[in-house]
């Protein structure tokens, strides 16, 4: 057995499984390894399934040994695992919150079912935000997930905890969930490809209490062409992997620094995004396409528009009166301030943002894709939305501050360029092409962000490809 199955990529270990060079319970066995030495450190599991994942991983060995490989499953025996807001029958689901009861699901979700008929062994449940709210994975349950490249950098969220353990090597890719950014901020942190689907494109990955129809599910991998892998396990015959090195005709790309959130949060983009945001035109026009600047007007309602729908949500979650005391501040507070609102009010926020979203597709449609930086800022220090000092070794953090609407316009000007995209409709890829030291693995990874039409999913993963070992991550040792 290869003593480095983690630095492979996940189409070689795929191939490897099988082709029956390496087996599924010792592929399953060696990130299980990795998992228990290095999760104490990064926080990218909360829960860890290693006796599950063996059982699944001698059943897929018995298949393999009465099956031709052309009748295995697309992704036989490839270890994996879901983010705690995804059920998986017979784990515990915590939605990354101290006050629920947390008992095991009763049945797999439809992402998890899907993935489980390809062939997938899930390890466990990776690290969330409570309820999936926030650009950071840090909750009052587990300790916080940090960036395999900083430790004491966040690793992004609400797929933090995913991005964490693909970046380290504890997995070769993972599915995430994306309902304004939560695989590419991640995605971007953690110096990988995350891949946001159109809205409708793969209908397991939708989410309840989502009126806005926001949240999609996405593959978070090393490089595009692992991206491509994973999506056509998603959306059964994409033919992404097919597609993905194929090349992309000449396209015009606009250039934009606009964005909804500036007349509520005016930011200041940092030095490193506008790095990354100049890198990549650099690699595009040497790819040979056009790039040109596009001035992108928002309406200045989408803030409050966005911030009604997007916790809509939370103010319907079952949560017992005696038990809400131990929501963390942002949350008790948004669920507060939904449970609070008119229907109406809610229906006439949902009315804008599709008027919204018909007129940015218009603006966008002028050019074959958008792009912009990933991020406005590098990967925040662990504790610095909330002020906590999660980056400590005290967690537990007993008293969170209450400041949730700071928290939250902190998160807003981190990431100003993703929710827009969600509300669109659209799909996008962040892609690492700068790493803030100059050179690749040096420093911290800082991406760019394309956004494409209806449909565009699969040239985006070209572009992607096309951009080469700048936009592919070699695993944290």
């Amino acid at each position: 057995m290869p003593a480095d199955i983690h630095a492979l990529s996940a189409r070689e270990l795929r191939d490897q499984l099988s082709g029956g060079q390496v087996s599924a319970v010792e592929a399953a066995e060696h990130f299980l390894s990795r998992i228990e030495e290095r999760n104490p450190q990064l926080g990218a599991f909360i829960t860890v399934t290693a006796d599950r994942a063996l059982d699944q991983a001698r059943a897929a060995d018995a298949l393999h040994a009465r099956s031709a490989a052309k009748d295995l499953p697309l992704l036989h025996g490839m270890p994996l695992a879901f983010k705690d807001l995804t059920d998986v029958a017979g784990v515990v689901t915590t939605h990354g919150s101290a006050a629920l009861e947390h008992r095991p699901a009763p049945a797999d979700a439809p992402l998890a079912a899907q993935l489980k008929d390809a062939g997938v062994i899930s390890l466990g449940k990776t690290q969330v935000p409570e309820f999936g709210l926030t650009a950071y994975s840090e909750n009052r349950i587990a300790p916080p997930s940090r960036n395999p490249h900083s430790p004491g950098r966040s690793s992004g969220g609400s797929s933090g905890g995913s991005a964490a353990a693909v970046a380290a090597g504890l997995l070769p890719f993972a599915p995430g969930t994306d309902g304004g950014g939560s695989v590419r901020i991640p995605a971007a942190a953690c110096g990988l490809v995350g891949l946001k689907p159109g809205r409708g494109t793969v209908p397991g990955g939708e989410s309840q209490g989502d009126p806005a129809r926001l949240v999609v599910a996405g593959p978070l991998a090393r490089s595009a062409g692992d991206a491509a892998l994973l999506m056509d396990a998603l959306v059964p015959g994409g033919g992404y992997l097919t597609a993905v090195e194929q090349e992309p005709e000449r396209l015009r790309i606009g250039v934009t620094l606009d964005s909804p959130w500036s007349g509520t949060f005016p930011f200041t983009p940092e030095p490193e995004a506008l790095d990354a945001l100049a890198a990549g035109v650099r690699l595009l026009e040497q790819a040979g396409h056009a790039t040109g600047e596009a001035v992108i007007r928002y309406d200045n309602r989408y803030p409050d528009a966005f911030t009604t729908a997007w916790t809509a949500g939370v103010g319907n979650a079952r949560i017992s009166p005696q038990r809400e005391a131990l929501l963390a501040p942002l949350t008790r507070t948004f669920r507060r301030r939904a449970q609070q609102r008119s229907s109406a009010r809610l229906s006439e926020a949902l009315a804008f943002l599709r008027q919204f979203e018909h007129d940015t597709v218009a603006q966008y449609s002028q050019w074959d894709l958008m792009l912009m930086p990933s991020l406005a800022q590098t990967p925040r220090p662990v504790g610095w939305f909330t002020g906590t000092a999660a980056g400590s070794d005290s967690w537990p953090s007993a008293h969170w501050p209450g400041d949730a609407d700071g928290d939250y316009r902190k998160q807003c000007e981190f990431a100003p360029w993703s929710s827009m995209v969600n509300v669109c409709g659209l799909p996008a890829i962040s892609l690492p092409v700068h790493w803030t030291g100059g050179a690749p693995g040096s420093g911290l990874p800082m991406g760019i962000q394309l956004v494409g039409r209806p449909g565009s999913e699969r040239l985006l993963l070209q572009v992607g490809n096309q951009l080469g070992p700048a936009a592919s991550l070699l695993t944290c040792p």
